[in-house]
């Protein structure tokens, strides 16, 4: 018998917006190629009917949505519902934003499998109305789904809050070994091997990008900060405040997708800076331990669960700038480090030990 699995809350692969897309496309490959029958829904932009083609053994179920931003989101996530609903095969939803609709599941008698995502609603960028969205949703989501997946043991300990600890099952994030790159693909960046710091982050509060930066300009480094993200400093005043903090050693590429790319300035970077705050094990926080890079994180326990005793952690603006002055022309010190993140790697986010977990919960539901 062919298991068949469809999933859902991402905008469709091959992944090119971010970690959940990146998971759904290395989950699906291996599916497929152990046997089973994967469906994921890919949003399109604009009018039109669904239309289904197939990449690399998936089947993609195409659906076109006119408006853009949380609220085609919204309508792309209720659509792909009730066309999965239809269905008897298992699904697989990432991320709880849209729990709410997941009631069609319910009534239908289709079993959904849920990833948690992170704690969405304590995020400094949303409003009121969409915390208690994210709020709600996260609760909803405890309830109408059938078995929870948390990619944090912290994740874990919260949703167990919600439901009982049988309900939850802990995951993390996976990420591929980076043990060789490309230093000619860095060149159009201005930058030279293990000459520059590294930051891949949506420029927000939480993410500790205005501090990064300034604790980074206090004084000449002798190497780069690169800071990969969009950034749209007419529209956004934290943008600009950002650009403004800037020393001339800090270098705004704009966002980058291309994973041979970001590999290369991963496993060149002399040190990974990751100043997220909220949520459980970030993709770009295990690359950069898979592309083996020194890890100087923001102090909390998501992050220090994830890099480990090898890294190193500030809390504030002032830490940060003083982790920098002791580590970043110390090459005993980041080659220990760089050890230290491979060792972690290595023990718990590798893919392959991922996706095997994943696919023994999954036919334990289909």
């Amino acid at each position: 018998m062919k298991f068949k699995l469809r999933i859902l809350g991402i905008r469709g692969v091959p992944g090119r917006h971010g970690g959940f897309e990146t998971f759904a496309e290395h989950l699906a490959l291996y599916l497929v190629d152990r046997g089973w029958e994967v469906t994921v829904y890919n949003q399109e932009a604009g009018d039109g009917e669904y239309f289904q083609d197939e990449w690399q053994g998936i089947k993609r179920i195409h659906i076109p949505v006119s408006l853009s931003g949380a609220k085609g989101t919204v309508v792309f996530d209720w659509k792909s519902i009730v066309h999965a609903s239809r269905s008897d095969a298992l699904v697989l939803t990432l991320g709880y934003n849209t729990a709410m609709f997941d009631l069609l599941f319910r009534l239908k008698g289709v079993p959904n499998i849920k990833n948690m995502d992170g704690l969405e609603w304590r995020r400094d960028k949303w409003g009121w109305f969409e915390k208690t969205w994210l709020y709600a949703n996260e609760r909803v989501a405890c309830w109408l789904a059938n078995h929870l997946v948390a990619d944090h043991p912290k994740i874990k300990e919260h949703i167990e809050t919600r439901v009982k600890p049988s309900k939850v099952t802990m995951i993390p994030y996976g990420a591929p070994f980076i043990d060789s790159a490309d230093s000619a693909l860095i060149e159009n960046f201005g930058v030279k091997p293990c000459k520059y710091a590294l930051v891949v982050a949506r420029p927000e509060p939480e993410n500790s990008v205005l501090e990064i930066v300034r604790g980074f300009s206090k004084k000449e480094r002798g190497n780069d900060l690169v800071v990969l993200g969009d950034f749209d400093p007419a529209e956004n005043s934290y943008h600009s405040e950002i650009i403004a903090a800037a020393s001339h050693e800090v270098k705004f590429p704009g966002a980058v997708y291309s994973k041979p790319l970001i590999n290369a300035l991963r496993y060149y970077s002399r040190l990974y800076i990751h100043g997220h705050t909220v949520g459980g094990t970030n993709p770009s926080l295990v690359e950069a331990l898979g592309a083996g890079s020194p890890v100087l994180a923001h102090d909390n326990e998501f992050n220090r669960w994830v890099a480990g005793e090898g890294g190193r952690y500030f809390v504030d603006e002032g830490e940060f700038a003083d982790c920098i002055d002791a580590i970043l022309d110390d090459d005993d010190v980041l080659s220990k480090m760089t050890r230290a993140s491979r060792l972690r790697f290595e023990e718990s986010f590798g893919w392959t030990r991922i996706l095997e977990d994943y696919e023994q919960l999954l036919a334990n539901w289909a």
